[in-house]
């Protein structure tokens, strides 16, 4: 069993709970990999132990069993890209704040042991391909495991778009955008702004408006066949920008539009402690009810 290990140095000062999850694991028969989750930024002096060997995550990622991540839960959002592009199920211990999507928390490494043996579960979940078309051209595409977010930025004046389902007109939002999130995504920025709670293993695309200025506009489950179409008013001046899983925004200006629809591919996270999806709302997320 090849268990890669990556994290976040940001979070994990020293690797100190990677270099401890590595011992576990070793000491159960596992043959263990070091990477960084992403390249660090120029100038900043990290606290990486100088005896430790680290290698690349794509590399290793081509003959893995398992992919270890450590911080929060944009670590692992980071991470499933990669993982699922070659089949590797993910596993995440919260070095963070919330980590909801986390299945460990730092304190509980020692139930690491079980996966030197292949003792646990995978959950799948639900992805959404996302694609920006500009015209005929595509100008950007991604995949999200949470959402795709579109929004004015900092703009101070209301943005105009409408949502179409399978092409035609579900609703039309001015306000400051809209989130197209999956189960997975529900429980994050899609509920601050009013979504609903969504179990995270079914199969649905969630439309939310963001701080909308009409009473109409509210939020929608859609069947996860449907293409969900975002189209921004031709003629329009005002950019809006497009933000995947919270990665780098892609600018987008009157005309474009996105479309986004589920993706043949899925995460896998990998299971050991047994909990409720409603015990770790209401753990971390201070309960469904006030």
């Amino acid at each position: 069993m090849k268990i890669v290990l990556s994290s976040n140095p940001y979070r994990d000062r020293g690797l100190r709970v990677a270099l401890e999850a590595r011992r576990v694991l070793e000491h159960a028969g596992a043959q263990t990999v070091l990477c960084l989750p992403f390249q660090p930024k120029k100038g900043d002096r990290l606290d990486l132990p100088r005896q430790v060997s680290l290698s690349l995550l794509d590399r290793e990622l081509a003959t893995a069993d398992l992919l270890i991540c450590f911080g929060g839960d944009g670590t692992i959002l980071h991470a499933a890209r990669d993982a699922t592009t070659h089949g590797v199920p993910i596993l995440g211990v919260n070095t963070g704040s919330v980590g909801f999507m986390a299945e460990l928390e730092r304190s509980e490494l020692t139930l690491l042991a079980p996966l030197a043996h292949g003792l646990y579960t995978i959950e799948e979940r639900m992805m959404l391909d996302v694609k920006v078309l500009r015209g005929d051209k595509v100008i950007s595409q991604d995949t999200a495991l949470n959402d795709a977010v579109i929004s004015k930025g900092s703009m101070a004046r209301v943005a105009e778009m409408e949502v179409l389902a399978d092409r035609v007109k579900a609703t039309a939002i001015t306000g400051d955008g809209v989130i197209i999130a999956t189960p997975t995504g529900s429980t994050a920025y899609s509920m601050s702004a009013g979504g609903p709670i969504v179990e995270p293993t079914s199969r649905s695309i969630i439309v939310t408006p963001v701080c909308a200025h009409q009473l109409t506009a509210r939020a929608m489950v859609l069947a996860p066949e449907r293409v969900v179409t975002v189209q921004l008013p031709r003629g329009n001046r005002k950019y809006l920008y497009l933000s995947v899983d919270g990665g780098k925004a892609v600018r987008l200006t009157g005309g474009d539009r996105v479309d986004v629809c589920q993706s043949k591919r899925s995460t896998q996270l990998v299971r050991l402690a047994d909990r409720s999806f409603y015990q770790v709302i209401n753990q971390k997320l201070g309960g469904l009810t006030p």
